[in-house]
């Protein structure tokens, strides 16, 4: 067993490594260049457009409101791999492992606005008159290919079911080891509170979701800046070691193994799209449902999705770990400790170990309701509408089993689901890059730079049974 799980794990980090990373890498740059920087030319635009609009009523086409689509799809990136997962990068990876984490979100804002757009474009209405999308949707409808959007959604269903066990077992291994509760009973409180929500659709999904997700946000940004801020005196070197080691090796050091530049670049990369989900395409489900006239106004809540998940939180999580040297005195197998040292040397122990297993549950939480969300999604494109309903029995139940611990081998495979749907989805979106530049610039013709009265869209829909640039 220790050798097929060694097998699986070294076919995860090659795949990772020398596949996966050159993929997401050519597909961010292709789109940075294709749209003209679009994600940094128009960021302060992107940012009027979306949190200065986050409370205008809107009666657009669409199931729930931009904003809760935003804040359904920032609350299943902005989770465990937040907190845990930055950690276990720069414990893997050393510190150069934050660069590349910054490298992936740079060049992902573009690869998510993309998913976004053709999401957007190839949506559909459901037998219940939900919008329904997602790169299924802009396979089968953009390129034709039945088989491959099929894979894609079958891989993606196995990859969520093991990714909410992984999810849940991460929450409740915190608890159990900072308060020592029950793991039995915390999987049944989680289950519980999962499903009276979940079970409610994405409409409920998203109405908790604009509720809770930016307050949990803005706490913990403020709990790191203050870590930070007390170890200000440490960021010349912690930027100065971040900076070299994303391009040289660097030697054991306390706690920490030492890492070489291609763990770095491994860790960073895994961890960073692992993260914000960016070239995924998971993204497109939730934003498929969202209310709006045109592709890339729902789009560019892509690019802030990613700029707040990435650039903001996990960067403000490894510098707080690395900052207070938690990354020399923690080990490896411990990473998942170390934010909780780090705010300790702020808040004491006994709170730095509380406020990260409340935050911790507070974004598991979140993530797991929308990955219930996405699974159900790809059992009704897979088998229809009535299987669909039934997954989300299936899925709650993999939160209870996640919780004590069980069919830890299929976790194995996560990195390896996780690899096969990002290839297939990058297939379709760099031979459709042509459709994206044409609407990022029929939006900046018409709406950014209003050269022309019609307000109406020849590339979006005006009638909900007709899509004029599809059909």
């Amino acid at each position: 067993m220790n050798a097929f799980t060694n097998a699986v794990g070294s076919l995860s980090d090659f795949t990772m490594t020398y596949i996966v990373s050159v993929l997401l890498i050519f597909t961010g740059l292709l789109y940075t260049f294709r749209l003209k920087f679009f994600q940094f030319h128009y960021f302060p635009h992107i940012l009027k457009m979306t949190i200065g609009q986050m409370f205008k009523k809107n009666n657009k086409k669409g199931t729930i409101t931009p904003f809760q689509a935003f804040a359904s799809t920032l609350g299943t990136t902005a989770g465990a791999t937040n907190i845990v997962g930055v950690a276990l990068a720069i414990a893997l990876g050393g510190p150069g492992a934050l660069f590349w984490m910054w490298i992936v979100a740079l060049l992902g804002m573009a690869t998510k606005y993309s998913e976004i757009i053709l999401g957007m474009k190839y949506r559909e209405k459901n037998k219940e008159g939900e919008w329904v999308g997602g790169p299924m949707y802009y396979i089968k409808k953009g390129l034709g290919w039945k088989p491959l959007a099929w894979a894609f959604s079958f891989f993606l269903m196995l990859e969520i079911f093991a990714s909410i066990m992984v999810q849940s077992n991460s929450i409740t291994t915190q608890l159990k080891s900072a308060f020592n509760w029950n793991s039995i009973i915390l999987g049944i409180v989680l289950v519980i509170i999962v499903g009276i929500i979940a079970l409610g659709g994405i409409k409920r999904i998203g109405k908790v979701s604009d509720k809770l997700v930016p307050f949990m946000i803005l706490t913990y940004i403020a709990a790191t800046v203050a870590v930070i801020i007390i170890h200000f005196d440490k960021l010349p070197e912690t930027f100065a070691l971040i900076f070299t080691h994303a391009f040289t090796p660097i030697s054991a050091t306390g706690g920490f193994a030492g890492a070489a530049v291609a763990q770095g670049l491994r860790w960073g990369l895994a961890r960073g799209l692992y993260s914000n989900e960016a070239g995924m395409g998971t993204a497109p489900f939730a934003h498929a449902a969202a209310q709006t006239d045109h592709p890339t106004k729902q789009a560019m809540w892509g690019v802030l999705s990613v700029f707040i998940d990435t650039i903001v939180i996990c960067s403000l999580s490894g510098l707080a770990v690395l900052t207070t040297g938690a990354w020399t005195k923690v080990n490896a197998k411990e990473s998942s400790s170390m934010v909780d040292h780090a705010l300790s040397t702020v808040f004491g122990d006994f709170y730095g170990s509380v406020f990260v297993a409340i935050f911790l549950f507070l974004f598991v939480i979140t993530t797991v309701l929308v990955l219930v969300f996405y699974g159900e999604k790809q059992v009704e494109y897979l088998f229809g509408l009535r299987p669909a309903k039934f997954s989300r029995f299936v899925y709650l139940a993999a939160i209870f089993i996640g919780a004590i611990g069980g069919l830890q081998l299929i976790w194995k495979f996560l990195d390896l689901l996780l690899a096969a749907i990002t290839i297939i989805n990058i297939v379709p979106l760099l031979l459709l890059n042509k459709e994206v530049r044409d609407i990022t610039q029929d939006y900046i013709n018409r709406v950014f730079k209003r050269k022309t009265k019609d307000k109406k869209t020849v590339l979006f829909y005006e009638e909900d049974e007709k899509i004029e640039a599809v059909e």
